[in-house]
């Protein structure tokens, strides 16, 4: 028997798996959502914020970026501390949340809504 059968895939654990399960259908797109906030918050996006933006994007499936334009443009993963920190996102900035995947939606409308609660500091 070959390890590699045309009907199957081995798992991690040696199990076989149909390909049917194994492969991802890549002609249905995924689903690509957008939201343009503005830091409110007094201090910006310092490392509280920042990580809680990320442990909450981290709750997500879908992939996370942030982009800040302007002067100083960069795009940064939403899923990591460092990228975010170096956005310095002082109050006023425009950043655009980006997620891509099947839980997009629900990432951005939780990830703006900690922007838009001031992720908790000022009243």
């Amino acid at each position: 028997m070959r390890p590699f059968a045309s009907d199957a895939i081995l798992s991690s654990d040696g199990a076989k798996v149909p390909m049917s399960i194994a492969t991802t259908d890549c002609s249905r797109p995924m689903p690509t959502i957008s939201r343009q906030i503005v830091v409110s918050n007094e201090r910006g996006l310092h490392a509280r914020p920042a990580m809680q933006f990320v442990e909450a994007a981290n709750g997500f499936k879908c992939a996370v970026s942030v982009e800040k334009k302007g002067d100083d443009p960069m795009l940064v993963d939403g899923k990591s501390i460092m990228a975010m920190i170096t956005l310095a996102a002082t109050q006023g900035t425009e950043l655009f949340i980006q997620a891509e995947g099947e839980d997009a939606a629900a990432a951005v409308e939780k990830l703006s809504a900690l922007f838009h609660d001031k992720f908790g500091e000022d009243p």
